[in-house]
């Protein structure tokens, strides 16, 4: 390795005539024949300092894999590392010891592949489109193998070229970042500097900020077939349907398949679509008048989902410091194909197109899905289509196209377009713009969408300004809109010191935030929301805050509190409450956060006590998550709790094998849910899954309560196998 003035890494790869021998014990004459490089720097706690800890670093490549090993050195003993996570790409691995690498295959400085790994030898891998959010969902091919020292642990990393998309050929040159935390210490080191605004585990994904790896010769892509079929056995009860299903065995084969059509552009192919081992949605407390957002959890939808993301990529549509977005529309949002009011609804046959060719992005996606009666779902086609273009160093500009042959309410069709930028200049000032419009039987007229932002985001001092306007005829059916009919603007400005003086502090936070939405058509305020915030970001990486809200809201029309009874009369009205929170440390073996909220409610009050993002590490294997929230609200036309109470418990038997469980308990619906779900990776990429799932009402339309037994709404239990072939 070599480093230039600016602190760039060049690194020269290891060509082996022999595969490694994936042990994790570093005895190879490999490891005694080349020298290893290190000096990774600091970003936190003292950034541009060398890493507190040595770590040695090999890469090296065969015909068949990348390979990345590393002697990790540690001056503290083992039981005082930070490593109680097993399974696979979970956010609390990021918050144990790690080290990881970054490859950027075509060294576009935009988008890359990511891998790392513990002590314990748990995975994460997830990729990076136009250093945008991570796609934590894409699951490839890959083996990890710790192991330990007198002074530390080890590990060997093999990545198969199969698993990733590259140019083959002589002598190519590849983008490559290393990162590796000391989670005791909240300590955060890279190969290669960073901006100080990203600290933490985010900076991995500045793909821009990375070396250099050179002396590639690699073998030819090759076809890069994998099929991917799955059997299940399902026996089911749903007394929802009419007539109900009580004990029905069913079983049904579908399966996968994947072409690699170019080294960057890929083509996937699904039958028969199953998710039966897709974990169900985490229930949400909801005290607003708008409609709750649920993320997308079926791989089929999350692989590639950076290209199809609209007028949200780049870095600089991250928001910082508690500034939101929420109002800002999806065009084109997955959920909405084989889901349909709370039901799933059967995906018959699909295919999609992903990838780069040259500097474009290319996304094209046609799923068509059956029919449901409970949800009465006609069978309807899906159709999106996108495609960006990378312009100067880290911008696109991009369009997109979306079909849906019939709508979700109704009849008739719906398309929208729409054309976006993201651009990106210097290392902390960037801005978007996109225009969007939607075709609806039955609606014309104010069918736009469109809005600008301004980002600037260096460590110590940031701003934000956002212009936002949604048509009342705006209706992305393949999308997803919180308001309709607004013009929405948007300020932030934030001060954000590292004291030097101040040994406990890593970090003070101010910022203050305003946003005014008026009515689009009469012009008149809807909503405004002051909002002042401050936190303190301690070194043991716990953090104190507190915040002020003052919100102005006015009603053209009654809502009732989701869950209640309760209904806020039309009217304007100004209220005001607080918020105050602590969070323990992830690496903690108890973290989470603790809030309470005092204040007005309209034209009450409310008191809202919460514990979320919770984990007590029992065992290395085994792991609770507790969530308790409690909302009282009392108004002039009543009063009511709302509470919402969830447990996930996790036991990871090995890195290819766990067993989950989600409980859940909501008085907003009044149901308790649970799912068991138990997951085994018998062979590289060949999973078995056995998944238990129910709903139950806990009272009856009288409020009283039922029996368990007599309060069944639904119930499945699930196996489903699944073998990867590759070619």
């Amino acid at each position: 390795m070599t480093r230039g003035a600016d602190g760039q890494a060049i690194i020269r790869a290891i060509k082996l005539t022999t595969p490694l021998h994936m042990d994790g014990v570093l005895d190879e004459e490999v490891y005694a024949r080349e020298k290893s490089f290190g000096g990774f720097l600091q970003v936190v706690p003292k950034y541009g300092a060398e890493q507190s800890e040595r770590t040695e670093v090999w890469v090296m490549y065969d015909d068949h894999n990348m390979y990345v090993a590393c002697r990790c050195w540690d001056s503290a003993p083992p039981d005082r590392w930070v490593a109680n996570e097993l399974r696979r790409d979970t956010n609390q691995l990021r918050q144990n010891d790690q080290i990881g690498v970054m490859f950027d295959t075509f060294h576009d400085k935009r988008s890359g592949f990511l891998f790392y790994t513990n002590p314990l030898g748990a995975r994460a891998d997830y990729s990076v489109v136009d250093e945008g959010g991570s796609n934590t969902d894409w699951n490839p091919v890959w083996a990890s193998k710790t192991g330990r020292f007198e002074g530390g642990w080890t590990v060997e990393m093999a990545i198969p070229f199969k698993s990733l998309r590259y140019k083959s050929g002589p002598d190519q040159t590849w983008g490559i970042q290393l990162r590796r935390a000391v989670r005791r210490k909240n300590e955060w080191a890279y190969l290669t500097p960073v901006p100080q605004i990203l600290a933490g585990p985010q900076a991995f994904n500045r793909i821009s900020a990375g070396g250099t790896l050179i002396g590639l010769d690699l073998p030819p892509a090759g076809k890069n077939i994998e099929l991917k079929p799955y059997a299940t056995s399902r026996l089911t009860t749903d007394k929802i349907r009419n007539p109900p299903l009580i004990n029905d065995l069913t079983g049904d084969i579908g399966g996968d398949a994947k072409y690699g059509v170019t080294a960057n552009l890929t083509a996937d192919a699904t039958f028969n679509t199953d998710f039966a081992q897709v974990e169900i949605d985490e229930q949400q407390v909801n005290l607003t008048r708008f409609s709750l957002f649920f993320p997308e959890k079926r791989d089929f939808f999350l692989e590639g989902r950076g290209i199809f993301d609209f007028a949200r990529g780049g870095a600089g549509a991250q928001t910082q410091g508690g500034a939101t977005t929420s109002d800002l529309p999806y065009l084109f949002y997955s959920r909405r194909i084989g889901l349909n009011r709370g039901r799933e609804i059967p995906i018959d046959v699909g295919g999609r197109l992903t990838g780069k060719a040259g500097t474009y992005a290319i996304g094209a996606m046609n799923i068509q899905t059956g029919d449901e009666s409970v949800s009465r779902t006609e069978p309807t086609n899906f159709t999106v289509l996108r495609l960006k273009r990378d312009v100067l160093r880290r911008s696109a500009i991009g369009a997109m196209y979306t079909n849906r042959s019939r709508v979700s309410l109704g009849s008739g069709s719906n398309q929208g377009y729409g054309v976006d930028g993201a651009f990106s200049f210097f290392q902390n000032v960037s801005t978007g713009v996109y225009w969007a419009q939607t075709k609806t039987e039955g609606r014309s007229g104010d069918d736009q969408s469109y809005q600008g932002r301004l980002d600037y985001s260096a460590d110590r001092y940031g701003a934000r300004a956002e212009y936002l306007n949604v048509g009342k005829n705006f209706f992305p059916d393949v999308g997803y809109t919180r308001r309709i009919d607004i013009n929405r603007s948007f300020g932030q400005l934030r001060f954000s010191p590292r004291p030097a003086k101040v040994k406990s502090v890593r970090k003070f936070t101010w910022d203050g935030s305003l946003e005014y939405v008026e009515n689009a058509t009469s012009g008149s305020l809807e909503s405004r929301v002051l909002n002042a915030h401050h936190a303190t970001e301690l070194e043991s990486s716990d953090m104190v805050s507190f915040e002020v809200t003052n919100d102005y809201e006015l009603l053209v029309a009654p809502f009732t509190v989701p869950g209640s009874s309760v209904t806020i009369p039309r009217g304007s009205y100004t209220f005001t409450d607080t918020l105050t929170s602590y969070t323990f440390g992830a690496q903690r073996r108890v973290s989470g956060t603790a809030s309470v909220q005092l204040g007005q409610y309209y034209d009450g009050t409310i008191a809202a006590v919460t514990f979320g993002s919770g984990r007590v590490s029992v065992l290395k294997q085994f792991s609770v998550e507790p969530t308790v929230s409690v909302n009282h609200i009392d108004v002039t036309s009543g009063d009511f709790t709302s509470t919402l109470l969830r447990a996930r418990a996790d036991y990871g038997f090995s890195p290819l094998m766990f067993a989950s469980a989600l409980l859940q308990y909501s008085t907003a619906d009044k149901t308790f849910s649970s799912n068991l779900r138990f997951r085994w990776e018998y062979r590289p990429g060949s999973e078995l899954f056995v998944v238990y799932t129910d709903e139950r009402d806990t009272t009856d339309p009288n409020g009283l309560p039922v029996p368990r037994a007599t309060g069944l709404r639904n119930r499945a239990f699930v196996v489903k196998i699944n073998r990867l072939f590759r070619f």
